[in-house]
């Protein structure tokens, strides 16, 4: 499996990009996450590592959460893809996958800007005219890219996912937005990799209760949604870095 990581701030970052990563699956690519400045995002990190992603390249994407630093590059890349099909690039319409919390008040966030009828005269536009929407259930594996992909609930202010993508050789752990929930973590202890949050403040898993887990499960431990600021001193546990590449 190999995964690209596109961002590791959190919602204040003023150096990078808000936390998400690519999944090259057997079937294609999946894009956990799609914060501001995604077109950016992608080109930065593909210009790094030599991968070619561009949004007309990635037809899955699947979102933890409403919050605008996980979601805001909806919009973005909506428009982008039906500029594509437009101009005959790139016909298919892409997969927009999320819990069913999400779900149901996505087309609330993008309405406002993408509500507008898409030709003179027609009826106004929906969701489904950018994306096809995709629920997905915690506790009912689904497949993704040919990636078999789990979920579960966090702790957060809002409705808010952790996520399990194996291959069927290796696994990633995700742990989306939460606080420290030790049976998120043991949930997530299964994985080949883990990628959990540590940020600040009282909807966040401090790393200091990271730093307290056994030694096998911070071995295979990665932490991203981190502050610019973040001490890497502060932790045994290796923070991500934009454009770095997982493989395992």
């Amino acid at each position: 499996m190999r995964v690209l990581i596109l961002g590791v701030g959190d919602a204040f970052t003023e150096r990078g990009f808000g936390t998400s990563a690519v999944v090259e699956g057997p079937a294609g690519y999946l894009l956990i996450d799609c914060p501001d400045l995604i077109h950016r995002a992608l080109s930065e990190a593909s210009r790094s590592t030599g991968w070619k992603l561009d949004t007309d390249r990635i037809d899955d994407i699947l979102i933890t959460h409403l919050h605008g630093d996980h979601c805001n590059g909806l919009e973005s890349f909506g428009f982008a893809r039906l500029v594509s099909r437009l101009q005959r690039r790139n016909e298919r319409l892409p997969r927009l996958h999320t819990h069913p919390a999400a779900a149901a008040r996505v087309w609330e966030r993008l309405a406002p800007a993408m509500d507008a009828p898409l030709h003179a005269g027609g009826r106004p536009s929906t969701l489904d005219d950018y994306f096809q929407s995709s629920i997905i259930t915690p506790g009912r594996p689904a497949t993704i890219a040919g990636l078999t992909v789990q979920c579960r609930y966090t702790i957060h202010p809002i409705p808010t996912i952790g996520l399990m993508i194996s291959d069927g050789r290796s696994t990633l752990g995700w742990s989306g937005d939460t606080v420290f929930e030790q049976a998120h973590i043991d949930w997530l202890s299964g994985a080949s990799v883990i990628v959990h949050e540590a940020n600040i403040g009282p909807a966040h898993t401090q790393v200091e209760l990271l730093n307290a887990l056994p030694d096998p499960v911070r071995r295979k431990m990665r932490v991203t949604h981190i502050i610019d600021d973040f001490d890497p001193r502060s932790t045994d546990i290796r923070p991500l870095r934009v454009g770095e590449v997982l493989e395992f």
